[in-house]
């Protein structure tokens, strides 16, 4: 499976956490100058996603403009234009705050850094090693998987078990 890295632009900013839930590895480029958002995307072999077509027509091969508004629509554009492969297994591995791979963390150091109720009824925990954000199996993921049912899961083809 081809491992996608992106770059999305500062409006994209709904699109990049539901890239990195899916756990692909995805920079938000907070800026409006253009020159350095190319040539970042080159240096580190990123796929511009963005909703500006300006001066990025140029890179037609590494860039995907997208056309939609709410997030749906833009995800379901990028796994049709790039033929995003969607592995269950890399789900929920990157923090989507800073974009870092979550480690697995004891959950006895879980203690205070969670609410109580989730610390009694969670056994399984992730941190990120970089804003220490931590993360759990909750309520959320089966939200997140219907939605993905919506955009993705209906395109069996895009879908890895």
């Amino acid at each position: 499976m081809a491992s996608f890295k992106f770059i999305l632009t500062k409006e994209l900013g709904r699109l990049a956490r539901w890239l990195r839930i899916l756990g692909f590895d995805v920079t938000y480029y907070d800026s409006n100058n253009l020159g350095t958002l190319i040539i970042e995307a080159l240096r580190e072999e990123r796929i511009i996603v963005t909703r500006r077509k300006s001066k990025i027509d140029e890179l037609e091969k590494k860039t995907v403009v997208i056309a939609y508004d709410d997030v749906k629509g833009q995800l379901r554009q990028l796994i049709e234009k790039l033929n995003l492969q969607i592995d269950k297994g890399r789900m929920f591995t990157r923090c989507v705050i800073c974009n870092q791979i979550l480690v697995e963390a004891k959950k006895e150091e879980m203690k205070n850094r969670v609410p109580e109720y989730v610390f009694k009824t969670q056994k399984d925990f992730m941190a990120c090693p970089s804003c220490q954000r931590v993360y759990w199996q909750g309520s959320h993921w089966g939200n997140i998987n219907k939605i993905l049912e919506d955009i993705v899961w209906k395109k069996r083809d895009c879908f890895l078990d």
